[in-house]
């Protein structure tokens, strides 16, 4: 029978049921995340095509801003749409390969928190050492920092999907969950997982911990640097530049922290809690960065006007 179920585990359709304990509002949760859903649609797509076609941001912080565009996207349309199927119409099953390849994207994109240490670097360079700016952060560097944050992502995430195609799975194929995720799937196999769940921590969260310390260091030299400065002017310009980039750390950052802590100390949270933290963490963040960015950056919110209401500028 062992062998049975290591040799056709992997082969069957798992469920996901979505949130437990709030089928009857699943069409109510649906309406806002279908908005959100949109509005992170739009909000990246406008950014993605004004960086594109704008020569006026053809520079470094936004190059890598439409990377974290991108990575949004990813996210968002790795989630969303599966997670609408089940909240309009019950439980949906979804194929093991569908499985992983939604736990890897996800997943991928989560780890490419690294852009924002990018961005860190790039305020930093732009505000310590602005005559080096430009030869500093080329369009080659620029083409190999988005190859090294990849690469990484891909070099967390892989062994995670390695281990769960390794996995027998002859429990129950049902995910009490609105997506397929690392540690649940499993816990659905019926041997020892320590090492998926000693990876599925330590790995990330070691990753993200260093990213925040380098993100820190770079943030108190560049406050070092900005009240050096003799201008206060030039201090409010300089602070000015990085509060989007700030704003868009902390909607990224502390959420993943309180669901750190939450899993970690959280036992008697109920399960339902936990679910809809992990949708809103999901669906929030590639929503409001686009917002974020067109609000606190002048460049971009004047692109944004001229492409919505064109008539005021003839």
């Amino acid at each position: 029978m062992a062998i049975y179920n290591l040799s056709s585990s992997n082969t069957d359709d798992f469920t996901l049921l979505g949130i437990p304990g709030l089928e009857q509002y699943h069409v109510w949760i649906s309406i806002p995340f279908c908005f959100i859903y949109l509005v992170a649609i739009v909000g990246n797509s406008i950014l993605l095509y004004l960086i594109a076609v704008e020569h006026n941001l053809h520079a470094p912080m936004f190059y890598l801003l439409s990377m974290l565009a991108m990575s949004d996207l990813i996210l968002s349309t790795t989630y969303v749409p599966k997670n609408l199927t089940f909240l309009w119409f019950g439980p949906q099953r979804i194929s093991f390969s569908g499985c992983l390849t939604q736990l890897f994207f996800l997943h991928f994109s989560f780890v490419l928190d690294a852009i924002l240490l990018a961005m860190a670097f790039d305020r930093y360079v732009a505000i310590c050492s602005p005559l080096r700016y430009t030869t500093m952060l080329t369009p080659r560097t620029i083409v190999k920092i988005a190859v090294g944050v990849s690469f990484r992502s891909f070099c967390v995430i892989a062994p995670c999907i390695f281990l769960v195609k390794c996995l027998p799975f002859c429990r129950t194929h049902i995910i009490p969950h609105t997506y397929c995720e690392h540690i649940g799937i499993a816990r659905l196999t019926c041997v020892d997982i320590s090492i998926n769940i000693w990876y599925g921590f330590c790995v990330p969260i070691m990753t993200v911990i260093i990213d925040v310390i380098l993100i820190v260091v770079s943030y108190t030299l560049i406050l070092c640097a900005v009240f050096r400065l003799l201008s206060r002017d030039a201090r409010k310009k300089a602070l000015y530049t990085c509060g989007s980039h700030v704003c868009v750390i902390l909607m990224f950052y502390i959420p993943a922290f309180f669901s750190i802590l939450a899993h970690c100390f959280g036992h008697n949270v109920p399960h339902t809690f936990h679910i809809m933290f992990a949708n809103l963490y999901v669906i929030i963040p590639p929503a409001l960065n686009p917002i974020v960015y067109g609000v606190k950056t002048k460049q971009i919110q004047d692109k944004v006007i001229l492409l919505l209401f064109p008539k005021q500028y003839q």
